[in-house]
């Protein structure tokens, strides 16, 4: 009976955890919640593409991507695009809170979402691209101002037709863009002619404005109202239609892990600017006094993650190699006798290289001047110290070596039995042949005087002293 009682709980176990683990998820008909606020950068993509992916391990309903933000890169805003294009479920872009912004790579991410919401008070649009090594165009007279300085419902119509040096080049960019940002509202069901105007013209809306105009879904005060709005929704994914259910739904934040807190935090422009000079200057000092270690790896260290850092940012490499230059002047200064020119030329390398590190007038990926100036006095003050220690140690008299035995004191080990005065003298764990005015014995306390070739001239400690007494005398 006993047996029974327990082969009985045992199988009950077993359906139990069996009906656990193939059980839906806890947060199955949750909402995650994605934040980003700022600009689109490659931490912000990695963070919105696992999010996008937790979300659907965690089978919820649908993933809300609650933005703020000026603008971004390309490459990351095409990879949050492809995250959101490929996602398992539907994605709700929602530009909030109040006074928020989905400006430029905004645009095209609220553009590519399956359900596109704004908050009152908030806006979007200026989506025209602005390239790696392309300026801002100053606006003339009659023109609309420039994306992201502004501009409202004017048509800048030169601007997007290319009144640059680089015409062929941005028409290329602006189509492209146009051409991309069509597609998306084309596929979403929304308005592609403003969408293309956003493109060429820089144009910008209102929240109240783009629900009228067929460019967003709806306007929510909040993330309640917004899921209120959205129950019984009917949405396309994959061929597939979703109906969400999302009135009184939990709703999950998914925070960024610390593989995104690390990557956000070495993205930064400035940080990538600090890692390589630590980097560098760490090297330079390792191979100034070998067997140091500390500097060398911290040295290596920073430099990787500082070149790492560089390949996700739109580097100039011209601004790049400026930088090596000058830090290569600066340590050139402390072994060549240039008397400064070799130092104020290396610091004027590095500040002009800093400026121009990263060329792009995107908000959030500029490096600030004054940090750049900073690190120009830094580099600065440390060369002056360096080459300060540098000519005192030039200075200073030699110690070691053959040239450092006069003046040094030692033993005799032994002495010739004729004519008397040489002997031989243990020097730097050396024999050496000494010679003397003065006869020497053995353990003889004797003070080298000079090297003459192999041979070391010496006088005793004592004649030594009794010149001085004499002399005092």
């Amino acid at each position: 009976m006993c047996w029974r009682t327990c082969w009985s709980l045992l199988a009950a176990a077993l359906m139990a955890f069996a009906a656990w683990t193939h059980a839906p998820a806890a947060g199955g008909p949750g909402v995650g919640l994605l934040n980003v606020d700022g600009a689109i950068g490659p931490a912000t993509a990695d963070y919105i593409a696992r999010g996008i992916q937790d979300a659907a391990s965690r089978r919820f309903q649908l993933v809300i991507l609650q933005m703020d933000t000026p603008g971004g890169l390309d490459t990351s805003m095409r990879a949050v695009i492809k995250a959101i294009l490929t996602a398992p479920l539907p994605v709700a872009v929602y530009v909030a809170p109040s006074g928020a912004r989905a400006a430029s790579a905004g645009t095209y991410i609220l553009y590519a979402s399956h359900v596109a919401a704004m908050a009152p008070g908030t806006n979007l649009g200026a989506a025209t691209p602005v390239e790696i090594g392309i300026g801002p165009q100053q606006p003339g007279p009659g023109q609309a101002p420039l994306p992201g300085k502004g501009g409202g419902n004017g048509r800048g119509k030169d601007a997007a037709e290319g009144k640059h040096p680089d015409a062929p080049m941005t028409k290329k960019q602006v189509n492209d863009a146009a051409a991309y940002l069509r597609g998306l509202a084309q596929m979403r069901g929304r308005n592609a002619d403003w969408a293309e105007l956003a493109v060429r013209e820089a144009v910008s809306l209102s929240a109240h404005d783009a629900l009228q105009q067929n460019v967003i879904d709806l306007i929510a005060e909040d993330v309640p109202s917004l899921l209120a709005q959205l129950d019984g929704r009917k949405v396309l994914v994959h061929g597939k239609t979703h109906q969400l259910q999302t009135r009184g739904a939990a709703v999950s934040p998914i925070e960024s892990d610390w593989r995104n807190r690390f990557l956000a935090a070495i993205a930064n422009p400035s940080v990538a600017l600090l890692l390589m000079t630590i980097g560098v200057y760490g090297l330079v000092f390792e191979f100034m006094n070998p067997g140091f270690v500390a500097p060398g790896v911290i040295g290596a260290i920073s430099l990787l993650l500082g070149l790492y850092a560089l390949q996700l940012l739109p580097v100039n490499y011209v601004g790049l190699a400026l930088i090596l230059l000058g830090l290569m002047f600066m340590v050139a200064e402390a072994f060549l006798p240039s008397f400064g020119v070799l130092g104020l030329g290396g610091v004027a390398a590095f500040v002009a290289g800093a400026l121009m590190l990263i060329d792009t007038t995107l908000p959030g990926f500029g490096i600030p001047p004054v940090l750049v100036v900073t690190l120009g006095i830094m580099s600065a003050l440390l060369l002056v110290g360096v080459a300060r220690i540098a000519l005192a140690t030039r200075r200073r008299p030699v110690t070691s070596g053959a040239a450092g035995l006069p003046g040094s004191l030692t033993r005799v080990e032994s002495v010739e039995l004729a004519p008397g005065h040489a002997g031989w003298v243990r020097l730097e764990g050396e024999l050496w042949k000494a010679v003397s005015d003065a006869p020497l014995r053995p353990m003889q306390l004797v003070r080298v005087l000079r090297r003459d070739g192999l041979t070391v001239r010496v006088v005793p400690v004592e004649h030594e002293q009794g010149d001085k007494r004499g002399g005092c005398a």
